[in-house]
């Protein structure tokens, strides 16, 4: 397994990023794989990946880099550089651009494992991906990107959360559930690959939430690293509770659909993200639950997050909504 050695002010210091790049990408390995994660990857897929692959088609150099790039367990350093807080994407791809030619077709041996195909080895390599980058960024992200990026701040919330009510192993357990581990003695894995321990005491982390992948740990020299992770169930996939029409019936669509979500603790800008609802019908939802005494609201921090009650979640339960036994998880409790 990796693992990063760590201590008390790396993690002090650390924080969470919201990042369009890093989102691109994110998008680009989901297109890369073909298969989604949830129904809601799934029909977004059915969606945008025909145009993806009529793309790559037209252009098979472009195809096979990416093939490439993505490897097996290493992706290609080039294709993915690890942004700033705040940097602009078109700064990012101008910085994929201006990657050295033999520097870009060594990090492609890297992901390989071994030599290039003979096409691959040209100097044009770092434009096409750049280009690449760009046109799922215009094509397939932009056009959510402003309920991506609500999801996404949504996510950090929870996780912000997370960590005042059971510290920063808890939230690192979370993030890539079976690849990030608190291991103890101060070390985070990172992953399950055999990789060399990396001592990052001192160096700049940040956590990157993005809403499509199953997430990587990257890095930057010097002292700079990331792990990048997939959004909590309920924020990635919102579709994937449904509400049976006689809960609907009894509380109202919206009401219905906001108790269901509820399972866990979340902000009105979380309801608002997941739900696609206003604010102000989401909060006027929220009113008439707590009236009612169904959901409770706690304060972690600077935000206010709300939960289902005993009586919201016999409900739901009553009613057929709640997840299965074996698929639910534990419900984190306010303290």
């Amino acid at each position: 397994m990796g693992w990063w050695q760590v201590d008390a002010d790396t993690l002090v210091r650390s924080r969470f990023v919201v990042c369009p790049f890093t989102e691109t990408f994110a998008t680009l390995r989901l297109l890369n794989t073909g298969t989604g994660a949830h129904p809601g990857e799934e029909a977004w897929l059915r969606a945008h990946l025909p145009g993806y692959r009529a793309h790559l088609a037209a252009d098979p150099v472009t195809a096979l880099l990416v093939r490439s790039g993505m490897g097996t367990s290493w992706i290609a350093d080039f294709l993915a550089p690890l942004p700033r807080d705040g940097t602009p994407l078109e700064e990012t791809l101008t910085a994929i651009r201006a990657t050295d030619p033999a520097a870009a077709r060594a990090d492609l041996r890297v992901s390989l494992r071994g030599p290039l195909p003979a096409i691959l080895e040209r100097d044009d390599l770092p434009e096409r991906a750049a280009a690449l980058l760009a046109h799922v960024w215009t094509r397939t992200v932009l056009p959510y990107w402003n309920r991506r990026r609500r999801i996404l701040e949504a996510d950090v919330v929870a996780r912000t959360a997370q960590v005042s009510r059971g510290g920063w192993a808890a939230v690192i357990d979370s993030l890539l559930p079976g690849q990030t581990r608190w291991l103890g003695d101060n070390r985070l894995q990172v992953n399950r690959h055999e990789r060399p321990p990396r001592d990052i005491r001192g160096a700049e982390l940040v956590f990157v939430p993005v809403t499509h992948g199953r997430g990587w740990a990257t890095w930057e020299e010097p002292g700079r690293y990331a792990l990048v992770y997939g959004c909590a169930g309920a924020l990635a996939d919102p579709g994937a509770r449904s509400v049976p029409a006689s809960l609907g019936t009894l509380l109202g669509t919206g009401r219905a659909r906001a108790l269901v979500l509820l399972d866990s603790p979340l902000s009105t800008s979380q309801l608002v993200a997941v739900t696609g609802q206003g604010l102000g019908s989401v909060g006027r939802h929220l009113r008439v639950l707590l009236d009612a005494g169904l959901v409770e609201r706690r304060r972690a921090g600077r935000s206010v997050l709300y939960v289902r009650t005993a009586a919201g979640e016999g409900l739901v339960e009553a009613s057929g909504a709640g997840a299965a036994a074996g698929d639910r998880a534990p419900k984190p409790g306010f303290r």
